[in-house]
């Protein structure tokens, strides 16, 4: 896999640079209510500030305004105050949520140019975002010389250990409700894989559909399901292949969370992403759970989780410092691992 070329090369010393950062980050009452994001940006930052940079404007997303009126709700202030919490230095400047341009949503030459004005260099440490040929991720960087940050570059390393040779046996979970999400990674990446384990609404499309020839893909053999898909319906374990007619299944049931964490205790390389039920409900939470503690509990094997939902039930259990590498790219990582190039790596001159 390329190689882009690292920020570490890049002469700074005296000169504006501009980073596109992924700082999209939930808010809750005008403060920032996760800051797991902002603190994954602060290596390259402070590696930029210690360097001597006369100044670090900062670029990011932030949520999905769509309006006018959508501008206080997502303003960078919450964000900017949270940053320079954690890193303190009179230049570092939060430039304004991208997403009021409209130019942030295509390859846009005209606010490409805006953001790289006064800029003498660019880095590009937004890997959630570098699936997206967006002016701030792809088209700035044909505008200034442009240099990889370094969680971009972590990124890159730790999901291409996926596309390499691995240590065996090797395990993909995948969950979640969008089968064609994530049809590519099962076929790219599933077909590389000794086991492939299905939960989520996806296991019942897998089964129905049958897309997967080739990829040794185990279902659950019985699920927790409901009556209506709402938290407090009445529910019940039975088998995958025998729900009471017009009934849901909304998590993997007791035999197939030991099932699956059988084939996750002897496994030396995981890949996980989404969850295996509706985990934000707690009585449909018992399966996501038990995957995420399975893949922490295999202190052996190398390990990488991805995707809000899987990550978030990490983080809610204490389990992320027990993973190998927690990414912080959604659909980016889920692109790179079908195999495709990513726009605002490839827009990035090789190592």
């Amino acid at each position: 896999m390329r190689t882009p070329r690292s920020v570490r090369e890049a002469d700074v010393a005296g000169r504006t640079v501009l980073v596109r950062s992924d700082l999209n980050v939930p808010l809750a009452e005008g403060r920032v209510a996760d800051d797991t994001r902002i603190r994954a940006s602060l290596p390259t930052l402070a590696l930029l500030l210690e360097r001597g940079a006369a100044e670090v404007r900062v670029c990011s997303h932030l949520g999905r305004p769509k309006t006018e009126e959508d501008r206080p709700k997502y303003g960078m202030a919450p964000v900017e105050r949270r940053l320079r919490e954690l890193l303190p230095d009179g230049r570092l400047r939060v430039l304004e949520n991208t997403r009021f341009n409209p130019g942030e949503t295509a390859n846009d030459q005209a606010f490409a140019r805006e953001l790289a004005e006064g800029c003498d260099l660019y880095v590009d440490d937004a890997f959630g975002s570098a699936h997206r040929a967006h002016a701030s991720t792809e088209a700035v960087a044909h505008l200034l010389p442009a240099y990889a940050g370094l969680l971009l570059l972590e990124e890159l390393e730790h999901l291409g250990r996926l596309l390499g040779e691995v240590e065996r046996p090797f395990v993909l979970v995948s969950g979640g409700a969008k089968v064609e999400d994530k049809l590519g990674v099962l076929r790219h990446l599933g077909g590389r894989a000794d086991t492939v384990l299905i939960g989520g609404k996806m296991a019942a499309e897998i089964a129905s559909q049958s897309p997967l020839e080739g990829v040794n893909v185990v279902l659950p053999s019985d699920v927790v399901a409901a009556a209506a898909f709402e938290p407090d319906a009445e529910a019940g374990v039975y088998p995958f292949d025998g729900l009471p007619e017009g009934w849901l299944g909304l998590d993997i049931g007791p035999e197939s969370r030991r099932r699956f964490a059988e084939y996750l205790v002897r496994a030396r390389t995981i890949f996980w992403n989404g969850p295996m039920g509706v985990f934000e409900w707690p009585r449909f939470a018992a399966g996501t759970r038990a995957i995420a503690e399975a893949v922490a509990a295999n202190v052996d094997a190398f390990s990488v989780v991805g995707g809000a939902d899987s990550v978030r039930a990490l983080n809610e259990l204490g389990l992320a410092e027990r993973i190998s590498w927690v990414s912080t790219g959604g659909g980016a990582s889920l692109e790179l691992l079908e195999g495709k190039e990513l726009p605002g790596v490839a827009a990035i001159p090789s190592a």
